[in-house]
């Protein structure tokens, strides 16, 4: 699963930042941050297969923001 740019990205996060995978994000003035990922074929059939997704966040043992993992655009209402 990687990281990938969308016409709504006004941002990347860790762009010079080796170490992470830049991150093309979306920031609105509301304080959130929105990013798109792209699932490898071997992902996609894992997760049709199981229905899971783990999500790994690395907090720094700073305090965990809210997260919200969905499958809907957030730009295109429905």
């Amino acid at each position: 699963m990687k990281p990938i740019k969308f016409k709504e990205a006004n941002a990347t996060f860790a762009e010079n930042q080796p170490e992470y995978l830049p991150l093309p994000a979306h920031r609105a003035k509301d304080g959130q941050v929105i990013s798109c990922w792209q699932l490898t074929i071997s992902e996609r059939l894992k997760l049709l297969f199981s229905g899971k997704i783990w999500l790994r966040q690395l907090t720094f043992n700073q305090l965990l923001q809210p997260q919200l993992p969905e499958t809907n655009n957030p730009f295109i209402v429905n």
